[in-house]
């Protein structure tokens, strides 16, 4: 459990960005500052689904002074995350090199089942404990997140890609209410959501409960009409239907509650919510006032439902389901990160927490090199690779996701399909290990390792030396021909690795 007194939540939506700062008192949270600029970052997306120039720069301008709040944070203290929008850019990388320098803080980019734990976390964290199956919803911008839960643990979790600025640009592009247009997007959102039906079913719930923006949209309005506070009805969504339609238009749109920065989208945010009603026998809706910055803080305080990394239980989930042979996974593994710690390790404390980082994602990837053999043994490294890359993994963002697909893809074969990988220092030198970890380990049976060691013969761990044991190579002559095959692979990168004794 954080040990310090004030953590920062960043959540970085498709309509707006969010700061939360607080401080611990007692063990819990208490929020101390709360920021929110309407970034709309999810309506610039362009049709080749890269972030315009414009909208970029709002991100950059916004996050910089979300930086400037937070100078003086320690890294431990701040977690950054992105959502949706992010997860669409094509060239959300150009965004995040300088958005990461702005904030001065690692912003991760989660999966949607990701970003549906987290919400389910924040929402329950802030509800009283209770033994009730629980139906969370979050309509956000251009995803819509369903949640099944009991207390603090979600048990089934979704992202669908349709959201209040997405079906508002698309479907109410002028600003102009019909009846008509708003039965074709309720339509439209349905149809995205009809898989949900049989898993979110009535009967498998207690209670719905809303979080986010849309949700809060909503209420605002309701509220301020006279409906109950702290819950919406399938009700008072007719209502407000029958006031937008009246209204015709955006600009003629006048609503008690209603803040200016949610009238464009708000056709959007009530046509996903009717649907979502109409589909899964919705009457009523509580207003959950926990969500995705409050999921955020509750890793941060490790008071997550859930014992040990998350991140542990999603590799053991994997290697499961893929039939992975966990033994000789560890096996490598263990090889794999005492190579690591011979290159990396010299003048650092095991305790270093940047080390430790690093040994723990070297061993990840060891643990589940072999996961793409339950498609197929050929080629198997490049099967785990697209399965790293494409599976929701709870606890891990998108980048550490690929970062480890990167590895598995890596860990055997020419390295020229790894090569824009090889300008990053921590990337070859944990593949270094992870190749070597394989090759000595390729009898699946624990190696001989007295005399082996692994050293940087230069600052900038671009020369590197194994060394052997003089008997070692007759010992075991097939492992000393894979060594020396390692040796030219390397001589084609701008890395190399000597090899003595052999």
């Amino acid at each position: 459990m954080h040990s310090g007194n004030r953590l920062a939540a960043v959540d970085l939506g498709s309509n707006s960005f969010r700061l939360e700062i607080g401080r611990i008192e007692h063990g819990e949270f208490q929020r101390t500052e709360y920021l929110k600029e309407t970034v709309r970052q999810g309506a610039g997306l362009d049709e080749g689904r890269n972030l315009t120039v414009a909208a970029m720069q709002a991100g950059w301008d916004c996050l910089a002074r979300f930086g400037e709040r937070l100078a003086g944070f320690k890294p431990s203290e701040v977690r950054a995350v992105a959502t949706q929008t992010l997860r669409e850019a094509r060239n959300r990388e150009e965004f995040l090199l300088r958005a990461n320098q702005v904030l001065g803080f690692p912003i991760d980019v989660i999966s949607g089942r990701e970003e549906a734990r987290l919400i389910y976390q924040g929402v329950a964290h802030m509800l009283p404990d209770s033994t009730e199956r629980r139906l969370v919803i979050d309509i956000g911008g251009r995803s819509t997140e369903l949640i099944l839960g009991q207390g603090r643990s979600p048990k089934v979790m979704e992202s669908f890609r349709v959201g209040s600025i997405a079906w508002s640009k698309r479907y109410f592009p002028d600003g102009q209410f019909t009846r008509k247009s708003f039965e074709i997007a309720e339509i439209a959102a349905t149809a995205v959501l009809d898989e949900a039906f049989d898993a979110y079913h009535p009967d498998n719930w207690d209670t719905a409960y809303g979080s986010a923006g849309t949700v809060g949209a909503i209420g605002d309005v309701l509220v301020a009409a006279g409906w109950s506070a702290g819950k919406i009805t399938s009700d008072g969504l007719d209502w407000i239907l029958d006031k937008l339609v009246t209204a015709q238009s955006v600009e003629r749109l006048r609503l008690p509650g209603m803040r200016e920065d949610r009238k464009a989208i708000i056709g959007g945010g009530v046509s996903v919510m009717r649907s979502v009603f109409n589909l899964l026998g919705i009457d009523s809706m509580e207003w959950a006032s926990g969500g995705l910055r409050h999921g955020l803080i509750c890793d941060l305080l490790g008071d997550t439902g859930y014992t040990g990394d998350l991140r542990i239980n999603s590799v053991n989930r994997l290697a499961r389901k893929f039939g992975v042979d966990t033994v000789h996974g560890q096996r490598v593994g263990k090889v794999a990160s005492l190579l690591f710690s011979q290159l990396c390790g010299q003048g650092k404390r095991p305790a270093d927490p940047e080390f430790a980082r690093q040994v723990r994602k070297l061993h990840w990837a060891a643990e589940l090199h072999e996961i793409g053999s339950h498609i197929s043994h050929s080629d198997y490294h490049k099967h785990g690779a697209y399965i790293l890359d494409n599976a929701d993994a709870m606890g891990f963002s998108l980048s550490e996701l690929h970062r480890l697909s990167l590895l598995v893809l890596g860990h055997r074969g020419k390295l020229r399909k790894v090569e824009a990988g090889l300008e990053d220092r921590e990337l070859v030198s944990q593949l270094l290990c992870l190749r070597l970890a394989v090759i000595l380990c390729h009898a699946r049976r624990d190696p001989d390792l007295t005399g082996i060691h692994l050293k940087s013969l230069d600052s900038e761990r671009a020369l590197m030396r194994l060394s052997c044991r003089a008997d070692w190579a007759d010992a075991y002559p097939q492992s000393a021909h894979l060594l020396r095959e390692e040796g030219l692979a390397w001589e084609k990168t701008p890395w190399q690795l000597e090899l003595k004794g052999l």
